[in-house]
């Protein structure tokens, strides 16, 4: 299985877009809590519009989010704190449920799993992947 990576810091949706199509992703799996942004175009329901013009799906799964302390670490560069928010973000039922249905759709079809930090180190989606992705070759797309 491949599963790639993407953030949308600093990205135009045009830009986002292009990355996409050009590594093949034919679904993006928002794994943001709280799928709001104050970038233009990348909130939920405008994300979601977009994504399908160009023919992508999208879907979102929340409990694979990160809870409000691990987003404030990850904004001051407090990687421990972030790291071990998220782990006990991932011991939830309904995350472990989430992240066995995300496993699922990135067997279907090219996924990218998506949230806001351009790098992918300073982002929950590569613990999330460290934590269940095992087999699972990973690229980081960058925008």
């Amino acid at each position: 299985m491949h599963i790639f990576t993407i953030g949308y810091e600093g990205a135009t949706m045009d830009g986002f877009i292009a990355a996409l199509q050009t590594a093949g992703v034919a679904r993006v799996i928002d794994v943001r809590a709280l799928p709001l942004s104050r970038r233009p175009g990348f909130s939920k329901s405008s994300l979601a519009a977009s994504l399908a013009e160009a023919g992508i799906d999208y879907r979102h799964l929340k409990a694979l989010g990160t809870p409000k302390p691990g987003r404030d670490a990850a904004k001051r560069g407090d990687v421990a704190t972030l790291e071990a928010v998220y782990a006990d973000q991932l011991e939830l039922p309904e995350a472990q449920a989430q992240a066995a249905i995300m496993l699922d759709l990135a067997r279907e079809m090219p996924s990218a799993l998506l949230c806001y930090e351009r790098d992918p180190c300073h982002c929950h989606r590569t613990l999330l992947l460290e934590a269940v992705g095992e087999g699972a070759e990973v690229t980081d797309l960058y925008v």
